[in-house]
């Protein structure tokens, strides 16, 4: 997931999923009043990156509920999809799932339980016959969810003999790694710029390098590698934790990242610029806050962020993630809810509910059915979202082909 970090675990390639900061409800609500989303109109954003064939379901004509349902990414217990899980698939009200080392016994389970998943968003009756969104986080050396590639980090891959060839192959086999267990999203790469030796970052060694360029140069080879064989890759986590100190870790407490925009911009953005004309598929937002950008709001609640830096300056026309959206960071920022409509208002089109239960993803879609039917969620820039999402769930039924580069 976004900006957890691994830990250790019996089995090496796996590690279990950062455990959520636990906040009791009322709690969350004396936070969520002292924060309110401001009823602002969306300016329609910039057209989706591959028109949304004929054949799709037109947003227009889905119920509230299946409109919020094509933008929430669920998470479950265990080895088994829940029930309720598969009801709401089959009801058209689910993007996809998330997958951690709890769900996973093995390459062969998980495949099983990826046709299970599909059979029921293309079983008859389904208002959304397209295929779901199937992620993990494969990056590679001490962040992955299956066994083998990519076996190296990405700081292993940095400092190889030869570190393009590497990096390419490492998104070669991720990709073929995620496709043999039935996923067909890869939460990855990471594209931080890393500042110094045991930073939050690089403690993992989650980044390429500490120059940018090199960043920009493998994070594209290992986005293009990937794409190439049918797999669509996230650059992470936009505009860039690579300042982060050791243990500024968003998953368990806000972060904040005072780096002048001009820095931002001139290094940790940069490798995003390198992405975007590789042809990356899908961008994670940070949940750090950036001073210099927004001083309010983490990036992936920043309409400043998202839409200014991420979508007018870097002119990304994919599909936006957020982070994990119970991820301690945002504790000041009410229930999963409350925080579900301000991603929405940001410009975030996925919501990442990786918490282990449907529940919270039921939150999530709740919250934002009732953004968009009290008018707080701008009608025009939802459907707009829903018809990205609906574009790259189309894709993934297409073969594999070079024009992936350029989604």
């Amino acid at each position: 997931m976004g900006a957890a970090v691994p830990h250790r675990a019996s089995r090496p390639w796996i590690r279990k999923p950062a455990v959520l900061v636990a906040v009791a409800a009322a709690v969350l609500a004396v936070a969520g009043a002292a924060v309110t989303v401001a009823a602002v109109r969306h300016s329609p954003p910039r057209p989706a990156a591959r028109p949304v064939p004929s054949g799709l379901p037109d947003p227009g004509r889905l119920t509230a509920g299946q409109l919020a349902g094509q933008r929430v990414i669920y998470s479950y217990p265990g080895l088994t999809p829940p029930a309720a899980l598969l009801q709401l698939i089959r009801r058209g009200e689910a993007a996809g799932v998330i997958f951690f080392p709890g769900n996973i016994s093995g390459p062969a389970q998980l495949a099983a339980v990826a046709r299970r998943l599909q059979r029921a968003s293309m079983s008859p009756g389904s208002p959304v016959r397209e295929p779901l969104l199937l992620m993990t986080d494969q990056e590679g050396g001490e962040v992955r969810r299956l066994p083998g590639a990519p076996g190296l980090s990405e700081k292993q891959v940095g400092q190889s003999p030869d570190p393009a060839a590497a990096a390419r192959g490492a998104g070669a086999g991720a990709a073929a790694n995620l496709r043999r267990a039935g996923l067909n999203v890869n939460l990855a790469p990471v594209l931080d710029v890393y500042r110094a030796a045991g930073d939050f970052i690089d403690q993992y060694g989650r980044s390429y390098s500490r120059d940018a360029r090199q960043v920009a140069t493998l994070g594209a080879g290992f986005i293009q590698a990937e794409q190439d064989a049918g797999v669509p890759a996230t650059a992470k986590h936009f505009p860039g934790l690579g300042a982060a100190a050791r243990g500024q870790d968003t998953d368990h407490v806000p972060v904040t990242v005072n780096v002048p925009a001009t820095t931002l911009r001139q290094v940790d953005e940069l490798p995003y610029q390198a992405a975007v004309r590789a042809g990356v598929r899908l961008v994670m937002l940070s949940w750090a806050v950036y001073p210099a950008l927004d001083p309010a709001y983490p990036a992936g609640l920043s309409r400043t962020v998202v839409q200014g830096e991420l979508r007018q300056r870097i002119g990304f026309r994919g599909v936006t993630i957020t982070d994990a959206l119970g991820a301690g960071a945002l504790r000041p920022f009410g229930a999963v809810g409350h925080r579900g409509q301000l991603a929405a208002v940001a410009g975030m089109d996925l919501l990442l509910c990786s918490g282990g239960t449907v529940n919270q993803g039921e939150q999530a879609r709740r919250g934002l059915v009732a953004g968009y039917q009290d008018g707080l969620l701008s009608h025009d820039s939802f459907q707009a979202a829903v018809r990205r999402v609906l574009a790259l769930r189309a894709s993934l039924a297409q073969p594999a082909s070079s024009g992936s580069r350029n989604p």
